[in-house]
């Protein structure tokens, strides 16, 4: 295979990776923060081909679930990346930490009630925290992703 046809094969690959480990993390979190709050796991579908969800009843404290996704979608990835320490687990780690953050501002922006942002502010989450959210994670995820991917496209030596 040709060397710039490999480094785009490869990029989609951890493309795809990313998004499989973005979406199952993110839900996980989600899992964990109403299992640790006295929620009751009644549905979860942690299939990377659609957006995955979960529901929980009784979820006596919608706010520790709610934050666990992007929370626990952020950090552990980036935790994995620093014990791994291998480029390809960065390049997932920041991909991971910009899809959360985009995921929280666009779902801001779109104001679609099934979505986490609309839920947060429903629930109680003061709009400052959600903006800080966003601003920390896009910000840092921009730049280390696109470190990432420059690292991924560029020629080797």
């Amino acid at each position: 295979m040709p060397p710039m046809l490999n480094r785009w094969f490869r990029f989609g690959l951890l493309l795809a990776a990313s998004w499989c480990v973005m979406t199952f993390v993110h839900e996980s979190g989600h899992i964990l923060g109403a299992w640790a709050s006295g929620g009751t796991l009644q549905h979860a579908d942690l299939a990377p081909w659609h957006l995955p969800h979960s529901s929980f009843d009784p979820d006596p404290h919608p706010l520790i679930t709610l934050w666990g996704g992007p929370i626990f979608g952020a950090i552990a990835p980036m935790v994995a990346a620093l014990l791994v320490r291998r480029g390809w687990m960065w390049f997932i780690a920041t991909f991971c930490l910009l899809a959360n953050g985009s995921y929280l501002a666009v779902a801001w922006l779109t104001g679609e009630s099934y979505l986490d942002t609309a839920k947060l502010l429903q629930h109680g989450a003061h709009p400052a925290t959600i903006a800080a959210y966003c601003v920390v994670t896009i910000g840092a995820g921009y730049v280390g992703f696109r470190r990432q991917c420059i690292r991924v496209l560029s020629p080797i030596g």
